[in-house]
């Protein structure tokens, strides 16, 4: 496949996928395509060999998973994860705020954004909606996406703020907020937000229970350079990553083995959820996985995730050209340079030099560049899903993805050539 045809099928894929939400429902248009049958997890499963099978625990994670067609007790456990949410804000109850001639919207930040970045973009809002329901333990639950600029963050003036490109701290509460719209006579002031929500829903402003909105960049992905050398795109941490799972799972199909993708939710606040790769999720589902194909005996799981492999897929960091000293002196990445495999001796990032040298391997198999990096010693980098879900579930674990610059602005860079490298290695982990 040519890189301006994987280009632009991620380019599609993170327009469409602008929340958790979106994205997880986006993900699992492609699996019904290639006929994954949907499992609940509070029923119980009945699975074949030669089976392809999803679960949507809760609407911001998503797991999927084949079955060989040879399956048989004893065969290898292969495992894949990424997380479907990135940093930026969402709306708070009560969003409606006046100021002056303006209305504008109560936000609160979430993850680490690079918050100057968002400002002067033009911004939508996709998230899910709770409805009044016959049944109150079951509201009706509706998803949207408003798919157009509603809302901007407008810069203050430089003639107003004369010490701006000396670097200004912005605070969260008030320099944050975006406005959606200029008073008039026909907007209900106290509600225009739930009214103007309400119209979209096509549903009374009192059926409306409660709300988990975020606010994305609308602008879409482009190509930049002379020679088209990079992507330019809101959400490629860690979108690269879920498309390039997503599509793993699909075309990578073993005659034996089980392969499996986890994407969760809440990895840029640190996991801790019901929806997070800090919980007992995955356990849940790959001891469903195992009595659902006829195997009771626990000690079986336990064998295969002895001898099985976890792929931690996340983003990593490109050297930046104008602040090399911030890097490594020799341990450091480039922008189509093929995947990054990150180390880190204090396990940040997870990695265990036998899997590393796995994933070396299928590299040269299949045609696969890839650098490895490390962070400065003096300056410690974030964490990633590998530790979490290693801790929960013990195997042999390597951390890895596209190298980025501008990780967590609302717009970041990446090799054109680089996604293509990742979908291969993805495909050759789950065939092989």
């Amino acid at each position: 496949m040519s890189n301006n045809t994987i280009t632009a099928e991620l380019l599609q894929f993170i327009k469409s996928a602008t929340s958790p939400y979106q994205v997880v429902e986006e993900s699992i248009n492609y699996l019904e395509k290639s006929k994954f049958k949907e499992l609940k997890l509070s029923e119980p499963w009945c699975l074949n060999a030669g089976g392809a099978y999803y679960i949507k625990p809760y609407g911001t994670a998503l797991f999927a998973f084949t079955v060989g067609k040879d399956w048989g007790e004893g065969q290898t456990l292969r495992i894949a994860a990424a997380h479907t949410d990135h940093p930026g804000f969402r709306l708070k109850p009560n969003a409606e705020m006046i100021s002056g001639a303006y209305c504008k919207l109560n936000t609160e930040v979430y993850g680490g954004p690079i918050l100057n970045t968002w400002l002067d973009r033009p911004l939508s809002i996709a998230g899910k909606v709770a409805l009044k329901s016959e049944d109150p333990f079951h509201p009706e639950i509706r998803l949207i996406d408003f798919r157009k600029p509603i809302l901007t963050i407008p810069n203050l003036a430089i003639h107003i703020n004369r010490e701006v490109n000396k670097g200004v701290e912005l605070n969260k509460q008030t320099d944050t907020l975006p406005i959606i719209a200029v008073i008039n006579e026909s907007l209900k002031k106290d509600k225009f937000f739930i009214n103007y929500l309400a119209k979209e829903l096509q549903v009374k402003e009192d059926k409306i229970l409660d709300y988990d909105l975020y606010i994305y960049n609308a602008e879409e992905g482009s190509l930049i350079g002379m020679e088209e050398d990079f992507i330019s795109c809101p959400r490629l941490d860690n979108l690269t990553s879920v498309w390039a799972l997503v599509k793993g799972i699909i075309e990578g199909r073993r005659k034996e083995g089980i392969n499996l993708i986890a994407l969760y939710d809440n990895e840029e606040i640190g996991s801790r959820s019901k929806q997070g790769a800090d919980s007992a999720l995955l356990t849940m589902i790959l001891s469903k996985v195992y009595e659902g194909l006829g195997i009771h005996n626990r000690e079986r799981l336990s064998e295969a995730t002895a001898d099985g492999i976890l792929l931690s897929v996340d983003v990593a960091h490109g050297v930046h050209p104008n602040r090399p000293e911030k890097y490594d002196p020799v341990n450091y990445t480039k922008l189509n340079g093929g995947i990054v495999i990150k180390i880190d001796s204090n396990q940040k990032y997870t990695f265990d030099t036998e899997a590393v040298a796995i994933i070396q391997q299928i590299c040269d198999l299949y045609g696969v560049s890839y650098q490895k990096f490390v962070n400065r010693s003096d300056m410690p980098g974030g964490m990633t899903l590998g530790p979490i879900i290693s801790s929960w579930l013990p195997m042999k674990t390597v951390d890895l993805g596209v190298p980025l610059l501008g990780m967590h602005s609302s717009r970041e860079l990446m090799g054109t050539k680089d996604q293509g490298h990742l979908e291969k290695l993805l495909k050759g982990f789950f065939e092989l």
